[in-house]
């Protein structure tokens, strides 16, 4: 960027071109004061305390409101400037009480620290007598407006950067103050409880209710979503008592969700923790040694055939977690039965871009979704499952983007969409190839693209037959006119970026969709290009290293097919041993084979499918048929409770590793803290049985080492290590030690050479509604809690932001059934019943309720339909057929 020279105080500064007086003079090392200025947000000038000279200029303008101009002359600390900005300091004091410089304990606030640089400690002025009530709902912050300087920079973060709006600045002269729609309290506005105006807060208005301070701190990776943010865990007396965002960290830039500032420290120092080692006898679970533990599983482990085991590993696990878990199913029990939860929610996503693509994975990065002129959200919630990409979305709307969203449900962003498609459940393949019968039609195809960078067009062109739009309106619910609409705006705006999520891939035709997404983005040659592609937002901090590593039942590490002789064989020569030839069984299968005994024993790392699964009722019957049930984890999740033995493992926080999130970043984990109690990092646990069961290569003494192993034998970590991740993140593809990482896939040719079109035809869902079961459940996230709540379900502040389940329900169903909001109500399946709350709300279209799946109270999966897409053999949770009936007091 071009660049300019200024004088500021007799020094030569040089500044960008675009920059304030204020940022050039931040560049140069020079202190200015400031209470409203905030590098996030638009230059605002509220305070009056930045205030300059500058030479041949009338008045003294504010310095984070002035652009800088070459051979401007500036002086910030003349006589003149110190007065000005001594009296509005002294106004600010006289309007609020005596402690206002000092009432955080062990702090320096932004205001303590310019009267402090004014030497300004008492105003001159009369101090007022207004007194507002504080306002401490909300369970992670309160909110004392008696310190509050109307910045407005929390009003402006809430807006600028969260999208939110949750509180603006209300009434006027004296009564002037921040509020909530209807000057209610914070916690029944629609505030999210992020925290991001809390860290932005010049004086301690609003502050977190633990203000203790940390005495170190360790750059770490967030456990939660896949969006990876980089944070620091404060630490104090051995415990982690704070996460602040990593303002450096490229994914999140500081931000965080309330999950990821709040929903941490909380559960790593619960008193529910595993500590030691549990064996179950005479029915019940009884405290172990570590010893004798690992010996019982290695003996029961050793009495089984390859075919009669299966290990389920995690996507909650690091990368050398997940490595040595498959590693160990393969060279040490002798079976590809080993498999993770990604078979619930990206299986569609692997097997339909690696079809399309060559490579199963986000094309593109985070940052560069803020510069897309057109986004279609498609299947994803995204503000709720991945709020920080929520932030980026709205970020691009704010700067010009089209929005297009396409969700049966009225999610967040439907508020900020240029065109919401309400299409029915199931339909995306219609609605999708009804758009690009559009674009096709009308000549809005990048035939150039098409031509030199594809392959199969022909075919896929005679697919479309198939979707004129009578028949994608018929089938989706959406008008031709604004299918219509929705090809035009995504095929005219240039970059244009898809960005799905489990509305996609949680199908019986999952594969299908995925496959769709892949067409669109290629007949308009929206791939390869910044803030383009093809975008899976993954569901779990590291769903995409442990398929990257090999934990799926048909690949090894890297995606390299256990069905290739030569792939076999390099494995078996690295690994000292011989491998099965043959691909394993999936999550759904292994399941059932332990329904019909042909499983007899399975290790599970870190899952808990006794909720996380569809039709959980079947799933917790084959897990009490198994001989065998070891489960590894933090807590004693649902799943834990009917295991054998229950292994203690240690948190994130208790551990180093990687972390790979959604966009292919390879991120470090850091030990920030001793693991609780006589827990074990999940890799080491499994090397000691391993190295019982007379396996070879499990004598790894630290991560680091087992990272040196992935790159040996995976292409696309080849260059990874973590010397070169102590700074920052590398994106795979990143096959040598000097390669920078790869931001954006497919830019020259694709993985597999040449972009495929496949020609697609619509499959309904496997259910449809009937007269039995006449409302269709889709199932969802909510911000407040995470998967199935074995984390979350511990932060006494997530239960009181959602503490149960709701049965989302429009207004025109319940008023049929009687039903109000608030109301318990049973839903029925062909599998299962549970019982929850009624929310009603127009966000439901009518025939349709939703319900998320953190709740062991009701247990939503208990209904789910565990029907498979044939193809990536993921369940179809998205769709099923249900009936909701009023409970009666006596049945409460």
């Amino acid at each position: 960027m071009d660049t300019i020279r200024l004088t500021i105080n007799g020094q030569e500064v040089k500044a960008k071109r675009d920059a304030t007086v204020l940022e050039a003079a931040e560049e140069a090392g020079i202190y200015i004061p400031t209470l409203c200025a905030d590098p996030d947000l638009e230059p605002y000038g509220g305070c009056r305390l930045c205030v300059v000279e500058i030479e041949g200029w009338r008045g003294l303008p504010t310095a984070c409101t002035t652009p800088v101009v070459g051979g401007m002359v500036v002086e910030t600390e003349t006589p003149a400037v110190k007065k000005v900005r001594r009296v509005a300091l002294q106004l600010l004091i006289a309007e609020h009480p005596a402690d206002f410089l000092t009432r955080v304990k062990n702090q320096r606030h932004d205001l303590e620290q310019i009267a402090a640089h004014l030497g300004v400690t008492e105003s001159a002025f009369a101090r007022s007598t207004k007194k507002f009530p504080v306002d401490s709902s909300n369970p992670f912050f309160n909110f004392d407006r008696n310190y509050c300087i109307l910045c407005a920079k929390c009003v402006r973060t809430c807006d600028e950067i969260c999208g939110v709006g949750a509180i603006d600045l209300g009434f006027r002269g004296y009564q002037a103050r921040v509020a909530t729609f209807n000057d209610g309290l914070m916690l029944d506005s629609s505030c999210q409880s992020c925290g991001e105006c809390v860290v932005r807060c010049p004086t301690a208005a609003l502050i977190p209710k633990d203000t203790r301070q940390p005495t170190r701190e360790v750059k770490t990776t967030c456990p939660y979503c896949g969006v990876g943010c980089g944070i620091y865990l404060g630490i104090r007396d051995g415990k982690v008592i704070a996460v602040r965002g990593d303002r450096e960290n490229p994914v999140n830039r500081g931000s965080l969700c309330v999950k990821g500032r709040f929903g941490v420290a909380e559960f790593i120092h619960h008193p529910q923790r595993l500590t030691t080692p549990l064996i179950r006898w005479g029915g019940k679970l009884v405290a172990a040694g570590w010893e004798e533990a690992l010996d019982l599983i290695a003996a029961r482990l050793a009495s089984y055939q390859g075919d009669e085991v299966a290990v389920i590993s995690s996507a909650k696990g690091t990368n050398e977690d997940n490595y040595i878990i498959q590693k160990f199913a393969r060279t040490v029990l002798g079976t590809n039965n080993v498999d993770h939860c990604a078979r619930l929610c990206h299986a569609p996503t692997v097997a339909g871009l690696a079809q399309s693509f060559g490579s199963g994975a986000m094309t593109n990065s985070i940052s560069e979704i803020a510069d897309a002129a057109a986004i279609l959200a498609i299947g994803t919630n995204t503000s709720a499952a991945h709020p920080i990409i929520g932030e980026e979305v709205k970020r691009a709307v704010r700067r010009g983007a089209k929005l297009i969203v396409a969700n049966p449900r009225q999610i967040e962003l439907c508020r900020f969409a240029d065109l919401w498609l309400q299409h029915s459940l199931g339909s995306d393949v219609a609605l999708l190839m009804g758009m690009m019968r559009v674009i096709v039609n009308e000549g809005l195809l990048d035939k150039s693209f098409i031509e030199k960078r594809c392959e199969n067009f022909d075919a896929f062109a005679k697919s479309l037959e198939g979707f004129d739009l009578d028949f994608a309106e018929r089938i989706s619910g959406v008008p031709a006119q604004k299918i219509i609409e929705a090809a035009r705006i995504y095929a005219t705006n240039r970059p244009a970026t898809i960005l799905y999520a489990m509305g996609i891939t949680q199908s019986s035709h999952g594969t299908d969709n995925v496959i769709a997404t892949a067409n669109l983005a290629m007949l308009t040659g929206n791939i390869g290009q910044p803030s383009s592609g093809v975008n899976p937002l993954r569901g779990q901090n590291n769903v995409q290293g442990a398929c990257d590593m090999g934990a799926l039942p048909d690949v090894y590490p890297g995606y390299q097919s256990v069905g290739d002789p030569a792939i076999r064989q390099k494995f078996e020569s690295a690994w000292s041993c011989s491998l099965p030839p043959e691909p394993g069984l999936t999550l759904t299968e292994i399941l059932q084979a332990a329904y019909q005994k042909k499983i007899k024993a399975v290790y599970l790392m870190g899952e808990n499918p006794a909720l996380s699964d569809p039709d959980a009722g079947h799933v917790r019957e084959s897990l009490k048929k198994l001989e065998l049930l070891v489960v590894q984890d933090v807590f004693l999740s649902e799943t834990a409770q009917l295991a054998d033995v229950v292994l203690p493992a240690a948190s994130f926080a208790e551990k180093d590793g990687t972390f790979t999130n959604t966009e292919r970043r390879v991120q470090l984990v850091r030990k920030a803290i001793e693991p609780i109690g006589d827990s074990k990092p999940d890799w080491l646990i499994t090397c000691q049985i391993g190295q019982r069961l007379g396996g070879k290569g499990f004598a790894f003494t630290h991560p680091s080492q087992i990272m040196d192993e992935i790159t040996r034998l995976t292409p696309s970590y080849g260059g990874i290590s973590y010397e070169r991740l102590e700074n920052e993140g590398l994106q795979w593809p990143c096959p040598t030690p000097q390669h920078p990482g790869t931001p954006i896939l497919h830019k020259e040719q694709f993985t597999r050479g040449k972009g495929k079109f496949m020609p697609l035809e619509y499959k309904p869902p496997m259910e449809l509604a009937d007269d039995d079961y006449p409302l269709l459940l889709t199932t969802e996230r909510s911000l407040y809690q995470y998967h199935t709540g074995t984390l979350t379900r511990k932060v006494k502040g997530l239960n009181i932001l959602r503490g149960e389940e709701l049965v989302e329900i429009n207004p025109a169903d319940a008023l049929a059934l009687g039903v109000a909001d608030g109301d318990k109500v049973k839903v029925v399946s062909r599998r299962g019943e549970v019982v929850a709350k009624a929310r009603v709300t127009e966000a439901s279209p009518p025939g349709v309720i939703s319900m998320s799946f953190h709740f062991a109270e009701s247990p939503t999966n208990l209904l789910t339909n565990p029907a498979l897409d044939p193809v990536s053999k993921i369940p179809e949770l998205k769709v099923c057929a249900v009936r909701v009936e009023k409970v009666t007091g006596s049945q409460h």
